[in-house]
């Protein structure tokens, strides 16, 4: 079993820490429902709130029947997975999302839970994996990852 390394670890957090911000200004852009499944392969696995969804076509979706979003991150974690160089990454965020116009843009008698309206806090985990077909990294410069695998939970 291959052991990682400080460097390791940095590069890892460096490309969590871009990944985090690019995926969330890009899920909440207007432009969401053409970019977003860019981030995704044929064979991606997604699963939103309990919902499955597979692929570039699962996440188009998705993203094309909820209403627009504004998501604010609170905290993320990344985690190396050893056995591919660069490693494969578990990236645990968790945060604050409001679909929608948030409660001031909806009627006073939306439901507490509804998607649309109220914010919600969030939890969500991708495995991304290095993207083959990525031109070659420079030296020191963050790998280009995409998500295999993505689970999102509204918390409570």
């Amino acid at each position: 079993m291959s052991t990682l390394t400080p460097n390791d670890i940095e590069i890892a957090t460096r490309a969590a820490e871009n990944f985090t911000r690019l995926y969330y200004t890009t899920y909440d852009s207007p432009t969401r429902v053409g970019d977003l499944p860019n981030y995704y392969r044929a064979n991606s696995a997604l699963t939103w709130n309990g919902r499955p969804f597979e692929g570039v076509e699962g996440v188009r979706e998705l993203v094309s029947g909820i209403p627009p979003t504004k998501h604010e991150v609170q905290s993320f974690d990344c985690h190396p997975i050893p056995g591919s160089q660069p490693p494969s990454l578990l990236v645990t965020v968790s945060g604050i999302v409001t679909h929608g116009k948030g409660p001031s843009g909806n009627p006073p008698n939306t439901p507490h839970k509804a998607v649309d309206g109220h914010p919600r806090v969030f939890s969500q985990t991708f495995v991304l994996a290095p993207d083959p077909n990525a031109p070659p990294t420079k030296s020191g410069e963050v790998a280009k990852y995409y998500i295999t695998a993505d689970a999102l939970r509204f918390v409570g």
